[in-house]
């Protein structure tokens, strides 16, 4: 530790240099130098894999540098200099997809308020009650991110983007002295994509030095100051805003998958009009929430739906109970084509794909890339014994669709988010399934890659598979979309065909 003078002393200024990382025998960060001082509001930018959330956590100490000797990593902070962060570690806030997931993953269901009170406390569970003063500060950083009608809701009756704002304000109940936020924009819908947008500009009014990682040009928000955009681990630009080519490396054509290799892999299935799905007057309730309310839809083969509306509408809940894991409340019903009493439901499961957010949290992370795909034959999370030739023949041809084949051998702790979407559809298609059930699927992938995912949509439903996802985004909708459904608050605003002028109240439509 050493005395230092320049920097404003109460907020974390981190300078690295020569910063190599490797995981698992594959290089992942090469020689980056970069320096984030109190002031300084940096975008950081780069395609799926390019080391972006890896920088980040090395930055907040949840990985460390490969030693080779010419490294450094300073942090100052205080009036003082430290060679490493663990002495500024809990002054760093760091939100990513990661820790949304962890609270999936272990049944965090706590209130909102509580886990406010985790971030007063810098705790991942709540230890003791809180106080008369605690519910003042929770209720204070809710308001500030317009969240407060939220306070008394519990975490996993949320919506994934009502979940990320949550998260955001605990993050901001710690005080920190350093943000760094990974795809912070992810999943929100208009209104609460302006929430945290007005956010970020009130940031303009502090020193707190921030980061924010992100895949859309839209996302980039108006109070940032610098950028620093990522290549194969490498920095290939670094700084301020206004030179910085973030048109080009956030919208830009790189290397994907071909569309006309995706359409000729897709195989083609009868064109039989018997619903898959069908629901009726169907109410689902979740932590004593009413999440829908009266749904009714029929889903045919070929048919592609898109589920749209605010967060917490209930298009999440829609999905997950289409394929199952939600019932139905008395009044309602659902009809799964050949699901008759006695059939397991275990059954319609296997014929159906599912790409969601829950199951990024749900695969543990030593599991590799082809065993992730060959679950998919079984609709499991891992594989309870060992695969057949089928499972692998299968899970290669899988693969190979949509372009990942290279993958095939790492663990899914080397995947960047992104990468790990991509999987997500290979376990999906890995049976050529009748429906596909997709859950904010281009959420945290690169413009290329949201570009090449579409066009395998297209192709599988240019084959007779049903489909139906949900998005914020206009833009992603499917040019082979024959259906929507517009849900407001879990009610039905709209079901029906396409409408010829789409509804422009959701962010991204043009």
């Amino acid at each position: 530790m050493q005395r230092m003078k320049s920097g404003d002393a109460r907020y974390v200024e981190v300078r690295l240099a020569n910063v190599d990382l490797q995981r698992d025998g594959r290089t992942v960060l090469e020689n980056v130098s970069w320096t984030v001082h109190p002031g300084e509001r940096w975008v950081l930018a780069g395609g799926n894999g390019a080391g972006k959330t890896q920088l980040l956590k090395l930055i907040a100490g949840a990985v460390w540098p490969t030693p080779t000797g010419r490294e450094v990593r300073d942090y100052r902070w205080g009036g003082e200099l430290w060679p490493s962060p663990h002495e500024v570690k809990e002054e760093i806030g760091y939100l990513g997809p990661e820790r949304q997931d962890k609270y999936e993953r272990y049944g965090w269901n706590h209130t909102v308020e509580q886990i406010i009170g985790t971030g007063l406390y810098r705790t991942d569970i709540p230890l003791d009650p809180l106080d008369s003063a605690d519910h003042r500060r929770s209720h204070a950083v809710l308001a500030r991110l317009a969240i407060g009608h939220l306070a008394a809701r519990r975490f996993l009756s949320l919506s994934y983007g009502e979940r990320r704002l949550v998260l955001l304000a605990r993050t901001l109940a710690s005080r920190p002295k350093l943000l760094l936020l990974d795809e912070l924009l992810n999943g929100l819908d208009e209104v609460n994509h302006r929430r945290a947008a007005r956010w970020l500009e009130h940031t303009k009014r502090s020193r707190v030095p921030w980061v924010l990682a992100t895949h859309r040009v839209e996302d980039v928000p108006k109070s940032a100051t610098h950028a620093l955009v990522l290549e194969k681990g490498r920095v290939v630009f670094s700084g301020t805003l206004r030179g910085a080519p973030l048109e080009r490396w956030l919208s830009g054509a790189r290397d994907v998958p071909r569309p006309a290799a995706a359409a000729k892999m897709a195989p083609r299935r009868s064109r039989s009009r018997q619903p898959l799905v069908r629901l009726t007057n169907a109410s689902v309730y979740l932590e004593e929430h009413l999440a829908l309310e009266k749904i009714s839809l029929e889903v045919r083969p070929g048919d592609c739906w898109v589920v749209h509306g605010r967060n917490g509408s209930g298009k999440t809940t829609l999905l997950r109970t289409v394929y199952g894991d939600h019932g139905v409340a008395v009044g309602g019903r659902i009809e799964r084509a050949g699901i008759e009493a006695g059939v397991p439901l275990e059954v319609f499961k296997r014929r159906v794909g599912i790409v969601a957010p829950h199951l990024q949290a749900d695969h543990p992370q030593h599991l590799t890339v082809a065993e992730v795909v060959q679950s998919g034959r079984h609709s499991s999370i891992g594989l309870n014994e060992a695969p057949s030739a089928a499972d692998r023949a299968a899970a290669r041809r899988s693969l190979a669709f949509f372009g990942l084949a290279d993958l095939a051998a790492r663990t899914l702790r080397e995947l960047s988010y992104g990468q790990l979407r991509r999987v997500l559809f290979a376990r999906a298609w890995v049976r050529h399934p009748g429906l596909l059930l997709l859950d904010e699927p281009f959420s945290g992938v690169d413009s290329p890659t949201r570009q090449s995912l579409r066009s395998h949509v297209e192709a599988m439903v240019a084959g007779g598979t049903a489909v139906v996802m949900t998005t914020h985004y206009r833009p992603e909708w499917p040019d082979c979309t024959t259906h929507e459904l517009e849900l407001v608050g879990g009610h039905t605003r709209y079901c029906g065909p396409l409408r010829a002028t789409a509804p422009r109240r959701h962010r991204g439509v043009k």
